[in-house]
């Protein structure tokens, strides 16, 4: 039975332990992420069983460009999970519904767009990462077969957003959870069991996404009931407000694959055992850093809803809470991590040179995390509290100043392992410098103000660059915007 609308998207968070809400958002979000995660490790593992580290290594030049897409993923349902947020956290639960069916929307038309230009461009954009060979050709075809189900992604994703947004982080979860199963089902039996190799992989992969988005939508529409009905007047009046968020807010996830790719093409240099070993980093990074993933999810929803609700002193609570849990994380896994080097070396039979890179990872990169997950909050808080172009900033500054004279200077003095030790230094840095910044935006923000800080008028991208605001709506306001269309609609 579906549950009432108006009690399942209430305002949860404006209220009870901040730390409560940060650790049930970040855990429930972590469990189906780690799922996620841990099927890309399983095709990896399952992959290396297959003797060619052509293999490993094209999955780990594939994984850079399907980081970008699932980038632009990430920043549409962050524009869902704002404005969603925000309207439920001022009571609007109509503009709540409004903005969930307009966001799924443009999201869908971008993820189609983005398939239109990427597809042809494949081989193109893997031959200037560095791949060559057979490792190109298994790429190639393994992306061929992922990146058209990109708009399932983008559905997925969205519909993960609007349930946290309605605190429903249990559901959320149960997303990331079925595409995790369905994956882990049919990967072996597309690799092995009908020996389509790396194509069964890739296959596996479109069935998760279809999956995921299938059960997203369940929860949204049947259990929460938080489609509202489509117009093309609303759709087009909320643009402006959509497009402000969604705008920054891919720009900044879209910064973390450039830098990605930039170091990808650094490591290649040094052979495919190199991208091998950068390969399993990869795929043990999401596993092991899941909690820090889910905090632009969690943290982002918890913000929203108080802001909208005009407590600020929660905001900054908000904002303490979430270190303090990334820094007793980090120094817990840095030592559960430094203790199975060895161990995830034998699992996925590394090459010397990836077994050197692996290591490198465990004892080196491992505690500086903890800044990358200080940033994940600053940009999960700027998105919210309307400073959207501070988070393009810091993840654009992270992947360029943060990423290129750091990545290069360290593959100079020590090859590989400086490459990865130089990435992590530079995003000690901006992390550093995102987390003071977004606490200095938050002391700005008296209780007075809250309501005029937090209006969401459209700016150019210039005045947007000067006065750090990209959009400005009142919650009130998109309330009021709501009434009035749905009124206008109902006149005519």
């Amino acid at each position: 039975m579906p549950s009432d609308p108006a009690q399942s998207s209430q305002a949860r968070f404006t209220s009870g332990s901040i730390l409560r809400h940060v650790v049930t958002m970040s855990v429930t979000g972590a469990v189906g992420l780690v799922s996620l995660f841990l099927v890309d490790l399983a095709d990896m593992f399952f992959l290396s069983l297959l003797g060619e580290v052509e293999l490993a290594a094209a999955v780990g030049f594939a994984g850079t460009i399907l980081f970008f897409t699932t980038s632009i993923s990430i920043g549409l349902s962050i524009a869902m999970g704002a404005l969603v947020s925000r309207a439920i956290g001022s009571g609007g639960q109509e503009a709540a519904r409004r903005f969930a069916v307009n966001n799924f929307l443009f999201g869908v038309i971008c993820a189609v767009v983005v398939v239109a230009i990427l597809w042809p461009s494949i081989p193109v954009l893997l031959s200037a990462l560095g791949a060559t060979g057979r490792t190109h050709e298994l790429a190639t075809g393994y992306l061929r077969i992922v990146v058209p189900s990109m708009p399932l992604l983008s559905i997925g994703m969205s519909s993960g957003a609007v349930l946290r947004a309605t605190g429903d982080a249990r559901r959320a979860m149960y997303i990331a959870l079925s595409g995790g199963l369905a994956n882990a089902i049919f990967d072996p039996i597309l690799i092995f069991g009908l020996d389509l190799g790396i194509d069964g992989a890739a296959t596996a992969s479109v069935i998760a996404r279809t999956t995921i988005a299938v059960t997203g939508l369940y929860g949204v529409v049947r259990v929460h009931q938080m489609i509202g009905s489509f117009k093309a007047s609303a759709f087009l009046a909320d643009l402006k407000a959509i497009v402000g968020v969604a705008g920054p807010a891919t720009l900044t996830s879209v910064a973390t694959p450039i830098g990605y790719a930039y170091v990808t093409a650094a490591i290649a240099k040094y052979g495919d055992g190199a991208v091998a070993g950068y390969a399993i980093v990869g795929r043990v990074t999401p596993v092991a850093f899941a909690l820090f993933f889910s905090l632009s999810g969690a943290v982002g929803p918890i913000i929203g809803q108080n802001l909208g609700a005009g407590k600020l002193d929660r905001v900054s609570r908000t904002l303490v809470e979430s270190l303090k849990f990334i820094g007793v994380y980090t120094l817990l896994l840095w030592a559960l991590l430094y203790a199975m080097q060895e161990p995830i070396i034998w699992t996925f039979d590394a090459s010397p040179e990836a077994a050197t890179l692996i290591r490198a990872f465990c004892l080196w990169v491992v505690p500086l995390t903890f800044f990358l997950g200080a940033l994940f909050v600053a940009n999960a808080a700027f998105n919210n509290l309307g400073r959207a172009v501070y988070a393009t900033a810091a993840n654009f500054g992270r992947a360029t100043l943060g990423t290129i004279p750091f990545v290069y200077v360290g593959g100079q003095l020590y090859g590989a392992v400086g490459v990865i030790v130089g990435q992590a230094i530079g995003a000690m840095v901006f992390g550093t410098l995102a987390m003071a910044l977004c606490f200095w935006v938050v002391a700005r923000m008296a209780p007075t103000a809250a309501k005029a800080d937090t209006r969401f008028r459209w700016r150019t991208p210039l005045s947007a660059f000067s006065s750090g605001r990209v959009y400005n709506v009142a919650p009130e306001e998109l309330v009021e915007q709501s009434e009035k269309s749905s009124k206008g609609d109902s006149d005519r």
